[in-house]
Parts: structure tokens; C-alpha cells; sequence
């Protein structure tokens, strides 16, 4: 089972977005802020980051910019998905520089997150 770590300070979000990951068979955890997102990866070592950008003490962009450049190979390859209200082009160009792999625009659908989400993990990650 893939395992997937959200980190969002809005609760409503992060609960939302838990609820339908898990609802696709998703193991999933949540963090609340960027530092404590950063260290629950370096722990639990996730099949996927779901990564809000504007959060209290360590913004989105700062924890996917450390996970790029982690001494650990494989956290440092853990597809990043951001999922945020700043999905203007500078906003895309900064993201990805700093590794995200992919954006989710808030407001956002469950069907895209879910789309997207699906197409950042292996093939045959997610239960059918």
C-alpha cells in the first residue's frame, strides 16, 4: 500500500484531502506545518508529498527544496505534490524549481487531486 503525507495547515483541507486518499486505499498521514511535514517525511519516507505552499514556520517551497536536496537518494526522488491558492506562472516557475513535481490549484476538485495524485505515484500503487 502506497503511503502518502499531507501537510496543510488548513485542517479542513488536510482532513478533506486525508479522507479521499484514504478512501482510495492510500495509507496517509498529516502534518500541519512545514517543519514537522519535513521531519514526519524523513521518518515515514512516503511514496508521495502532498505539499501545501503558505504554512506557519517552514512555507511549502522551503520543505520541497529540502527534500530535493536530502543526503537520503530516495527521499530525495519523493514526488512533491503542491497543492495551493499561488498557481500563477511565476508562482508554477518557483514551485518547480524548488522540485515540485506537480501543482493542484486551490480551489480544487477531489477528481483532479485524485488524478493527479494517481499519476504521481507507480503504476499499480493505488488499489483499483
Amino acid at each position: 500500500m502506497s503511503h502518502v503525507l499531507v501537510v496543510d495547515d488548513d485542517p479542513v483541507i488536510a482532513d478533506l484531502v486525508a479522507f479521499r486518499l484514504g478512501r482510495l486505499g492510500l495509507e496517509v498521514s498529516v502534518e500541519s506545518d512545514g517543519e514537522a511535514g519535513l521531519a514526519a517525511a524523513r521518518q515515514l519516507r512516503p511514496d508521495l508529498v502532498v505539499l501545501d505552499w503558505m504554512m506557519p514556520r517552514m512555507n511549502g517551497l522551503e520543505v520541497c527544496a529540502a527534500l530535493r536536496s536530502d543526503a537520503d537518494p530516495a527521499l530525495a526522488r519523493t514526488p512533491v505534490l503542491l497543492l495551493t491558492a499561488k498557481a500563477q506562472e511565476p508562482d508554477l516557475e518557483r514551485g518547480f524549481a524548488a522540485g515540485a513535481t506537480d501543482f493542484v490549484a486551490k480551489p480544487f476538485s477531489t477528481r483532479e487531486l485524485i488524478s493527479r495524485v494517481t499519476a504521481a505515484l507507480p503504476p499499480g500503487s493505488v488499489p483499483a
